[in-house]
């Protein structure tokens, strides 16, 4: 089985969202870069994730948006992101609006994600987000401990990373 088949497989997709949502990227020409979860897999072993986190350049959300809904996505906005879904797929598309991402594009490069290619945040700005998102105490503990599970996960493949770790998280992983 490949990488795409598995994604949407266990995406329950009856479209191939992802790809779909990536199609719309390159034709407006939208400069981006994921992040989040299934960013930390193109770095080290994949876990399974339901969650596409994204960068993309913010003169073009609107662009973007206008795309997305013309293929049948419900877009969802709120005060750092926003939400985008398909009644075709259990993937949530979640864009990063909060403006400390913005420079994670310059230092993304191409890469492969369970049978895709994207654009991947540098590994020290995919770490740099999950220390974000673990640091969120609004966020659900549930999902704070994913965040805090992926910071091991990629100090453990990369231990110079650790030097990047705000201490008081440190703490927590000894």
């Amino acid at each position: 089985m490949t990488g795409k088949k598995f994604m949407n497989t266990v995406a329950n997709g009856k479209e191939d969202i992802l790809q779909i949502f990536l199609n719309i990227l390159k034709r407006t020409k939208t400069a981006y870069c994921i992040v989040g979860g299934l960013a930390v897999n193109a770095f080290v072993e994949p876990v399974v994730s339901l969650d596409l986190d994204v960068v993309i350049e913010s003169k073009d959300i609107d662009k973007v948006s206008k795309e997305i809904v013309g293929k049948g996505f419900k877009v969802e906005r709120f005060e750092h992101s926003m939400n985008l879904t398909s009644s075709k797929s259990d993937l949530r598309i979640q864009i990063q609006t909060d403006s400390r991402y913005q420079e994670f594009l310059s230092r993304a490069s191409s890469k492969e994600v369970l049978g895709y290619k994207m654009n991947v945040a540098s590994i020290e700005d995919v770490l740099q987000g999950k220390v974000w998102a673990y640091s969120d105490e609004k966020r659900r503990m549930s999902k704070r401990q994913k965040d805090l599970a992926d910071i091991i996960r990629l100090i453990e493949a990369y231990p110079s990373l650790e030097r990047l770790i705000p201490s008081i998280i440190l703490e927590k992983l000894k």
